[in-house]
């Protein structure tokens, strides 16, 4: 196999807040490098190509770039909406003679060698193959709009009027989903190069969350092997913490946004 990463790191990351999660430290190194480093021992990774936000490229090819390029990937401007426009254009930088490309998640620095070796293990026999974690939990599905509910309290009330009054906003439960045979998909997921061109090339992507959609709408299959719970996506403060634990490495107070990686 040879294989070409694409990593989709363009991202607005609103939910993390402030800062930007992809710069923040593990274990001296940024979560980015950290993720970027879960492929570069392998022999059968050949190119990674890391999608930076377009309308700040320049600014993130100066943050990241020396250290990206010491590990020789490369850094092309991904999309400004959706996560596809990233993989889309940096398919176009791919080498022509890779026999498979897969896509990570940039906040995925977790990512275990074991998973990564039965994903691209699958990729032998399957044209398409993701990792996917059974879901335990119970799935409800909920109104879109919300409703106010408030605690009234007698005397609080009496005493403080409208500051008495706590009131909390809520969706109403519509019908509760099965769980049987849904999984949580993760990354990385790979295809066959000329398949994931293909699709890519076909134009029905509006509105696709993952490549694997891109695949399913082009109407190939797509196999889902074990994933593994550990391996998180980083979205929030409290999972770049819940990273750390799973990385064992201690939190520090350093400000990851003024690193610059020689």
């Amino acid at each position: 196999m040879r294989v070409g990463v694409i990593i989709p790191a363009a991202g607005r990351s609103s939910r993390f807040g402030a800062q930007d999660k992809l710069a923040q430290d593990l274990g001296g190194r940024p979560v980015l490098l950290r993720t970027v480093e879960l492929f570069t021992k392998r022999d059968d990774v050949f190119a990674i190509i890391v999608a930076g936000p377009a309308d700040d490229i320049d600014a993130f090819k100066e943050r990241y770039g020396p250290a990206l390029s010491f590990h020789g990937a490369k850094v092309v401007a991904g999309g400004s909406i959706d996560r596809w426009e990233s993989v889309r254009n940096a398919l176009a930088l791919m080498p022509d003679d890779l026999t498979h490309i897969a896509v990570h998640d940039a906040a995925r620095p977790c990512t275990s060698p074991e998973l990564i070796a039965r994903v691209f293990e699958g990729a032998k026999v399957a044209k398409a193959v993701i990792p996917g974690v059974s879901v335990t939990s119970t799935l409800k599905r909920v109104s879109e709009s919300t409703v106010a509910t408030a605690e009234d309290d007698a005397v609080a009330s009496a005493i403080l009027g409208d500051f008495g009054m706590q009131e909390t906003r809520g969706r109403i439960v519509t019908e509760t989903i099965s769980r049987d045979q849904l999984v949580l998909v993760q990354t990385p997921q790979i295809f066959e190069a000329q398949l994931l061109r293909r699709a890519y090339a076909a134009g029905n992507l509006e509105g696709t969350t993952d490549d694997a959609s891109v695949i399913e709408r082009f109407g190939e299959t797509v196999v889902v092997v074990e994933g593994d719970p550990r391996n998180l996506k980083i979205t929030t403060a409290d999972d770049l913490a819940l990273a750390r634990a799973i990385m064992g490495i201690k939190s520090t107070a350093r400000v990851a946004d003024s690193y610059r990686f020689e």
